[in-house]
């Protein structure tokens, strides 16, 4: 098949090789107004079996709407738009069309263990999760002004893959966060340390921590205790911490999310090639959305939100 990739950004780039060396792909066609790339020739993407969009958010929405109108198939980096009544227009926009959301960790094996792990059983009843996100450093100033802050542009990774491994909603949320680093993040109306508790629909209870300057490395876990047993993702080797029960592995912490989550990035583009459906939809992406805006709103406002709230 012949696939369009727009983007040359870092992601971009890192989907460039994995399209140029899947064995569906015949031909890559790049497009990028300032990057050039050793895979792929220029042109026109949307005259493609399939197109990648891994440009700025800003540009997210109009390029999966042409995407639909020109009935190609078009798989997107999230966010789907910056806002809710945005995103709410791309999905009506793309009804009958095969749209997926890039939410890459749907595809990594913990993630997947873990998933099939509470389905089958064998964690007993799921009781409370923890999730962690932690960043090494953060990004520029110019990226967090235009981001929408931590829960929307971080967080709402942790709320999508808490959906999918629970295959629970979220009912409410209480949020907190912390300006301990670089003065641009409150400039921003931004936090670059973030705690949550979140409720889901069946009285499970989830927390969530999160930070812009985890210097000992990228940190991103999720736990989940049942009555049987308690799994943990992301306690691997290259887990940046170290414990005082015992010396750590000695192995080069995880240094940012692409080198993470590089086998889960290579097979969602696969799923994408792959699938006659969506494996994970502009509904999804407006579901986890919800739950950013809930906590956004529990931060400012200092108050346990309900997700019904920013229903509309």
């Amino acid at each position: 098949m012949r696939v369009g990739l727009l983007g040359l950004g870092r992601i971009g780039a890192f989907h460039a090789a994995t399209l140029a060396a899947h064995p569906l792909v015949d031909e890559l066609i790049v497009a990028d107004p300032v990057r050039t790339s050793p895979y792929g020739r220029p042109g026109d993407p949307f005259e493609s079996d399939a197109v990648v969009i891994a440009t700025p958010t800003g540009t997210h929405a109009e390029l999966i709407i042409r995407a639909c109108e020109r009935g190609v198939p078009a798989f997107c980096e999230k966010p789907v738009a910056g806002t809710v009544a945005d995103t709410v227009k791309v999905l009506e926009a793309a009804q009958g069309h095969r749209v997926q959301i890039g939410f890459q960790r749907r595809f990594d094996p913990g993630y997947v263990a873990a998933a099939r792990a509470l389905r089958t059983g064998e964690l007993g009843t799921l009781h409370r999760v923890h999730l962690i996100t932690a960043d090494p450093a953060p990004p520029p100033a110019e990226y967090i002004a235009t981001s929408g802050g931590i829960f929307r542009d971080c967080h709402i990774h942790d709320f999508d893959i808490l959906r999918w491994v629970t295959g629970r909603e979220v009912a409410s949320v209480y949020a907190a966060g912390a300006n301990r680093g670089a003065a641009f993040f409150a400039a921003a109306g931004d936090v670059d340390n973030s705690a949550a508790l979140l409720t889901l629909d069946d009285g499970t209870l989830a927390t969530l921590q999160g930070s812009r300057y985890n210097g000992a490395g990228y940190d991103v876990r999720m736990e989940l205790a049942g009555t049987e047993r308690t799994q943990v993702v992301g306690l691997g080797p290259r887990a940046p911490l170290h414990t005082t029960e015992g010396s750590p592995s000695g192995e080069d912490p995880w240094p940012d999310f692409v080198t993470r989550f590089g086998t889960a990035y290579r097979r969602e583009i696969d799923g994408f090639l792959r699938a006659e459906e969506s494996l994970c939809s502009i509904e999804d992406a407006l579901e986890a959305l919800f739950v950013a805006e809930a906590a956004d709103l529990s931060l400012r406002e200092r108050r346990p939100v309900e997700v019904a709230e920013v229903r509309r």
